[in-house]
């Protein structure tokens, strides 16, 4: 499809439901006493991946007005007939890892082509040492865990991960006295802030995260806010589109998740938050953005958690600033969906954007202008996907964007939002 040039974006919109909260919800839902309603929940194909997922292990859900799970308790999941499918979700395989590690029986996580060539290790050794027993093929998918009496560890983070976290503390759920994990740097802590919703004591000391067996887990109900990954595009939009005026209602504003938001602010962009409140321990509110003017800036290592997943959009921002911009400790980036580092660089060059890999991020000579246009491939990518759609529309041609498809795994109707705010 052809991704038309913009001349501003104007209106009010809210976005789906986060997805991080959504698996999350699911999971603790099905491993949680009575029933847990889900009000806001992200649907998407990798949410559905939990969802189908923990149906596979006995747990029943309807979706009428809002996602309804009977929990299965504790220990309570069941051994099912043959692998489980995580689809592409690697949120899906690692956290549901954690908690089949405290489980009886012997269950297979499997997934896509895409799934299946992303690495394991990184929570295979942590269930290990705390007594799983573990397998995979060379160290990818599919991972096949025997359940067992676990023990509590000290786990340090080689790399800041979120999912490696939370795979451990949800292990931990399981285990003879407490399981502390240690971050190298702060990651997002939904995780966190869910279990101790449920009940579950959480110990929260800098960047070490404890916790022990608990006597009961009851969520009752969460309310998802809007997703802050799938607002990103349309800030970065409406920033770069001169004349734009756009509003974001009900956004989670966690800050471990809002990096984007402080790069951009000192790179001069113009976006208010307000009306700010809490649901379900989540901070939320309203994004107002206008376009501005940018210049350079470089995203240090230390803040590559707060932001990992919008650093294409990032580096589309810095294509249309002024002077050099950098990211840098930006490793995690070549294990996505698709090695980030090469697949960004290929797409903004191709729109003439001066744009270096480099082993850990990159580096983008801006220029206050627009790109030419060009086509982009996605590779399957949604993150690539929105990055080619809102490339088109501040483009100076438009954009072919191929496999355009790729934003359903993320956001439904993605497209549809974005057209009803454009301006041509």
């Amino acid at each position: 499809m052809k991704v038309e040039p913009a001349t501003a974006l104007h209106g009010h919109i809210a976005v789906p439901g986060d997805k991080s909260i959504s698996h999350r919800a699911v999971l603790l839902g099905a491993i949680g006493e009575g029933e847990t309603l889900v009000r806001g929940f992200g649907r998407s194909r990798d949410t559905e991946s939990t969802i189908a997922a923990v149906g596979a292990l006995g747990v029943h859900e309807e979706d009428v007005d809002r996602l309804r799970i009977e929990g299965a308790g504790l220990r309570g999941l069941r051994e099912p007939g043959g692998p489980i499918d995580c689809g592409n979700s690697g949120t899906t395989l690692r956290l549901l890892a954690g908690i089949l590690a405290g489980q009886q029986g012997r269950f297979e996580l499997a997934g896509d082509k895409s799934l299946s060539r992303r690495p394991v290790d990184r929570i295979a050794e942590p269930l290990a040492q705390m007594g799983a027993r573990v397998e995979s093929d060379d160290g990818h998918p599919p991972l096949t865990l025997e359940g067992g009496e676990l023990r509590g560890i000290r786990y340090e983070l080689p790399v800041a991960s979120a999912q490696v976290k939370s795979c451990v503390l949800l292990a931990g759920l399981y285990a003879q006295g407490r399981t502390t994990v240690v971050e190298p740097l702060p990651t997002r802590d939904h995780t966190e802030l869910m279990l101790a919703a449920a009940g579950v004591h959480v110990r929260r000391q800098q960047r070490r995260i404890s916790l022990g067996p608990p006597e009961h887990l009851r969520l009752g109900g969460v309310a998802v806010p809007g997703d802050f990954s799938a607002a990103a595009p349309f800030v970065v939009a409406a920033t770069l589109l001169s004349g734009s005026e756009l509003t974001i209602h009900d956004v989670g504003l966690n800050p471990r998740r809002t990096g984007l938001l402080d790069v951009l602010a000192r790179m001069g962009a113009r976006v208010t938050t307000f009306h700010r409140h809490r649901s379900s321990g989540e901070p939320v509110g309203d994004l107002e953005i206008r376009s501005a003017e940018l210049v350079a800036t470089t995203v240090r290592a230390e803040e590559v958690p707060l932001l990992v997943d919008e650093l294409p959009l990032f580096a589309l921002a810095a294509a249309c600033s002024r002077g050099e911009s950098r990211v840098e400790g930006a490793r995690e980036l070549r294990v996505k969906e698709t090695d980030r580092v090469e697949t960004v660089t290929a797409a903004l060059r191709a729109l003439g954007v001066r744009i270096t890999a480099t082993e850990d991020g990159f580096t983008v000579r801006g220029v206050p202008a627009r790109p030419k246009g060009g086509r982009i491939h996605s590779h399957g990518d949604h993150r690539i996907a929105m990055l080619g759609a809102v490339a088109g529309l501040v483009s100076g041609q438009g954009v072919e964007l191929e496999d355009a498809q790729a934003v359903a795994v993320s956001f439904p109707g993605f497209f549809e939002l974005l057209d009803s705010v454009t301006q041509r």
